[in-house]
């Protein structure tokens, strides 16, 4: 296998040449495009469409939304929408609680999201990297080519996990260019996990001050006995962070909060980075959120189940699907899925977009009942009907 290597602007003309001595590194894309084809994300228009007609499947949302519970609680803490210190519900000894840590080793954010980004501010600058798969989660590369900073991208193994091996030898060649590992587990946007022991694997064959960053948005979804969350590893001293969200199985996208778990050292460092911008309304949310567990558990189960009845019908049409245990999943569709993705919006199916190097594998998220059953017709016309007529 090899390695990409993702060039910045600062260093790509004069950097190319060297880059391609570098361990069999190769000069890879600009990392600060987030759309098709490297292009920047158009803002949404809420005015070119009618949004609710839409079948969201683009995102890996939660498509019910926060539940009652949350509603009724950020409901009531409105009342203290009109101060600055006011009280938030608990929202950060609750996270605490539940996970089995202090205080100390949790920070909020707006979302998963800004703890990511508060991340590469702390531990990258223009002479750093950032390790991790390709494809992957690429807001982190994109986080690190905006202050200047590079990425080493490690290419999937043949079934789509992520090459544990191969992201140890990479973080021992380039230890001291390297400022963090980022590890997305379960991967983003393949689905798939990486087993509990190869997570060990890699903490314990990498140098053991090269902090690494585990991005556990859609750990509520996983079966997978083999699968752990990484949380006891921070309680062990590692140089581990945790990134978690509300976002997913929480339905609570739109009202941006997440969190990182960390030794407290690590929290003391980003703390600083930190916008504190999460407002009164979510922290409450969050608080009943997690105490929800039964509107928890139903969401997990009727994500799983539409999920693998979706995938076993586009099986069933001969399409490959990657294993997923996720909200989302990924099937080939033997064509490249640029072209195709405007057609499932001409029939009110939005769909995710392309994620090079996997040019004809298309994401997929979850919806209801009823949008997965618009989205199966609609794959059939674009997809199925077009490969028979050829």
């Amino acid at each position: 296998m090899y390695m990409t290597q993702a060039v910045s602007r600062r260093g790509f003309v004069g950097g190319a040449a060297a880059a391609l001595g570098y361990l069999g590194l190769r000069p890879g894309a600009d990392l600060v495009a987030q759309g098709p084809l490297g292009l920047p994300l158009p803002p949404f228009d809420q005015q070119a469409y009618d949004y609710d007609s839409y079948a969201k499947l683009a995102s890996n949302e939660n498509p019910y939304g926060p539940s009652k519970s949350v509603l009724e609680a950020m409901d009531w803490a409105f009342k203290y929408s009109n101060r600055y210190r006011y009280p938030d519900g608990g929202i950060l000894s609750a996270i605490a609680e539940h996970h089995g840590v202090e205080q100390d080793n949790v920070l909020l954010g707006a979302g998963s999201g800004e703890i990511l980004k508060v991340v590469g501010l702390m531990l990258l600058d223009p002479d750093t990297k950032v390790l991790g798969a390709e494809p992957s989660y690429d807001r982190v590369y994109s986080n690190a080519s905006g202050i200047k900073a590079d990425a080493i991208k490690v290419p999937l193994l043949d079934d789509y996990r992520q090459d544990i091996p191969a992201m140890i030898r990479a973080a021992k060649a380039y230890h001291r260019d390297i400022g963090f590992v980022y590890l997305c587990n379960p991967n983003n946007p393949t689905g798939r996990v990486v087993h509990k022991d190869e997570v060990r694997q890699l903490l314990d064959g990498i140098p053991e001050d090269l902090p690494v960053v585990i991005d556990e948005a859609y750990h509520h979804f996983v079966e997978d006995p083999s699968y752990a969350t990484s949380v006891p590893y921070v309680l062990e001293g590692r140089q581990v962070i945790v990134t978690r969200t509300f976002s997913k199985v929480y339905g609570m996208a739109g009202m941006r909060l997440g969190y990182g778990i960390a030794p407290p050292e690590l929290i003391q460092r980003m703390t600083p980075y930190a916008t504190g911008s999460v407002n009164a309304l979510v922290k409450w949310g969050g608080v009943a959120a997690l105490k929800d567990t039964q509107s928890e558990a139903r969401v997990r189960r009727v994500t799983r189940e539409l999920r693998n009845r979706t995938t076993a019908e586009l099986q069933a049409l001969g399409y490959s699907v990657i294993p997923s245990q996720t909200n989302f999943f990924m099937v080939n569709i033997r064509r490249p899925v640029l072209g195709v993705i405007d057609e499932f919006e001409k029939r009110g199916v939005l769909v995710g977009r392309p994620f090079p190097p996997l040019h004809e594998h298309l994401r997929v998220s979850v919806g209801t009942e009823e949008e997965m059953g618009r989205f199966t017709t609609a794959f059939r016309e674009i997809i199925s009907t077009a490969a028979e007529a050829a």
